[in-house]
């Protein structure tokens, strides 16, 4: 191989004629880096109650399920089925019921507005949208678009509104006929979509991306082999990810009259999210820890889950890892139970995993690397090291080859930077209906990452910056040009450009560079008051057809040009010159 070529661990891949409730809930294939299955030990708790779900409830749900979806509405290999819903303990009974159908998933944030969540429909072309009472008057609303039927609009929780639950369809699941689940064929599993899951780019709107059954299976299996999930590499209470364990949140009290739980694993990770929905909830759960789910982040609560539950696993993102650090309930928290903590979603300057550090100084911690793209893990810290390298997004998983390429298009050596390619069986099909963006990333197998990378000599790497435009707001990803195209649709503004500046608690915030037209901008000269009503008037526009996330909380900037070259692409890279500084950033 070329010696250029960086290489991951040797791995078993797994069959490829799996679906994922298969694997993840049938256990048709235990593969070898996978634990043995443990029906005693809870495979989720529900946060508020702290009821226990076990494999096999979670089995006759998701049968239930499967056969009300097909006997009302004949959901197959035609159709997608799309969650508008916050976490939810019948989150994955959805999925793998739709996917035992043959039906594909599509994951979507409850916090979309209108405009976005019509964009989102009418790419994936849902058959059945399986929402939240909260955004259920959106969510009609958005179907009128598709010219989907009230009807097909289910509520994942109990509702005022007249509309059928999900609690209602696995009632009547019981006493329907069964159904002819879909089984794949060899090689099948590659090519057959199991999730479309929504990731910003640089020419605007987010696009979905394709990924396979056999991707997420795929990345479960990388990352159980990579950290040694089910091996006896040190003494049980040394070992990182522990079987039995515990990730996120309930009563301790609850787990007296029961079973002994080793480890609980946090879900405040929103399954939507790639991040959340493999490696929170699919991986955790074939690994047989026991996965607490919250239906979304609140520090405080997490904070007293983590002492009542015993949590002893915690997937973060960097604002999350901030808050830890810095918030004043963190200090006297009860964290005693926590044992391992991994941040991803955008990477965490060596200081603040420091901070981190002092403040759960007995805890397995370090960074772990991946995209949407990649399904999504390509690194991790290795198991051999309690504390990943500061800085470091850590080592490739086992199955994972990745190359640098330098700015002259040859490739680069260790310490050399340059851009980074992943292949692996992880990397996503492409871009769902979008073949000129998929064109641009998927290259002859290989994923272009668009970030500026370099491999240190023991494997480590390290993230230097971002080639492509995205801003990384608290994990989430912010295409500049989404935000631009709503700021020119203002009737005051001629030309607007974004850039990301850095930010203490979410990482990345846009800031808006905006070129008014010329009687408004003699207005703005003149006048602060006028400055500041036209930036209020623009921050109302954006803030009502945009999610939080995305809106300028930078600021925006009054400029008179925008730096472009002769094609007349805006150089960000001269603005952040310009202007960072001068913030100070």
């Amino acid at each position: 191989m070329n010696t250029n070529f960086f290489v991951g661990p040797n791995w078993v891949p797994p069959p490829d004629n799996l679906t994922i409730p298969q694997v993840f809930l049938d256990g048709t294939f235990r593969h070898a880096a996978v634990p043995v299955e443990t029906p005693d030990i809870p495979c989720m708790i529900e946060e508020m109650t702290g009821r226990k779900i076990f494999i096999t409830e979670l089995r006759a749900r998701t049968q239930n399920l499967a056969r009300a979806l097909k006997e009302i509405w004949n959901i197959g290999d035609d159709d997608n089925v799309l969650m508008f819903c916050p976490n939810h303990t019948d989150y994955p009974v959805c999925i793998w019921a739709a996917h035992k159908l043959g039906a594909s998933v599509t994951t979507t944030s409850p916090a979309l507005t209108l405009e976005e969540f019509v964009h989102q429909l009418q790419i994936a072309k849902p058959s059945l949208i399986i929402a939240d009472p909260l955004v259920l008057a959106l969510a009609r609303k958005a179907a009128l678009s598709i010219s989907l039927p009230h009807t097909r609009i289910v509520a994942i929780g109990p509702s005022t509104l007249d509309v059928v639950t999900i609690d209602d369809l696995i009632k009547s699941g019981q006493s329907l006929p069964s159904f002819e689940e879909r089984m794949l064929a060899p090689g099948e599993a590659k090519s057959k979509i199991a999730f479309l899951c929504f990731s910003s780019g640089t020419t605007g709107k987010p696009k979905a991306v394709a990924i396979s059954h056999h991707n997420v299976v795929c990345n479960a299996v990388q990352v159980a082999t990579f950290k040694c999930v089910n091996d006896a590499y040190a003494p049980w209470d040394e070992r990182q990810l522990k079987p039995g364990d515990i990730c996120c949140s309930g009563t301790f009290a609850n787990f007296l009259s029961g079973p002994k739980i080793n480890n609980i694993c946090a879900s405040v990770l929103p399954f939507y999210h790639i991040y959340g929905l493999v490696i929170n909830m699919h991986f955790i759960l074939l690994s047989k820890i026991t996965l607490v789910v919250s239906q979304g982040f609140d520090f405080a609560r997490l904070l007293n889950s983590i002492s009542r539950y015993r949590i002893t696993t915690l997937m973060l993102v960097p604002p999350q890892v901030v808050l830890f650090c810095k918030h004043p309930l963190a200090k006297d928290a009860d964290l005693s139970s926590v044992h391992y903590c991994m941040i991803a979603g955008a990477p965490v300057t060596a200081e603040l995993t420091k901070q981190l550090r002092d403040r759960l100084p007995d805890v397995a911690l370090g960074q772990a690397y991946g995209m949407t793209e990649t399904s999504p893990g390509v690194t991790m810290w290795p198991v051999s090291q309690r504390v990943g390298t500061l800085g470091s997004v850590g080592r490739l998983i086992a199955g994972t080859i990745a190359k640098v390429v330098k700015e002259d298009g040859t490739l680069a050596k260790v310490d050399e930077p340059g851009e980074l390619y992943v292949r692996g069986k992880q990397n996503a099909l492409g871009y769902y209906k979008n073949e000129a963006a998929t064109r641009e990333v998927f290259i002859d197998g290989w994923v272009r990452t668009g970030d500026h990378v370099v491999f240190r000599p023991n494997g480590d790497l390290f993230v230097i910056d971002r080639i492509k435009e995205i801003i990384k707001v608290k994990g989430f990803q912010v295409a500049p040009a989404e935000l631009e195209g709503h700021l020119l649709s203002h009737p005051k503004i001629a030309d607007a450009a974004v850039i990301g500046i850095p930010d203490e608690y979410a990482g990345e915030v846009p800031l808006a560079f905006v070129v008014l037209h010329p009687e408004t901008h003699d207005q703005v000269k003149n006048s602060d008051q006028a400055a500041a009503d036209i930036r209020a008037h623009i921050f109302k526009h954006i803030s009502s057809v945009l999610s939080q996330y995305k809106w300028p909380v930078g600021g925006i900037k009054f400029v008179e040009v925008l730096p472009k070259n002769q094609s007349g692409k805006i150089l960000r890279r001269v603005l952040r010159g310009q202007y960072l500084p001068v913030l100070g950033c």
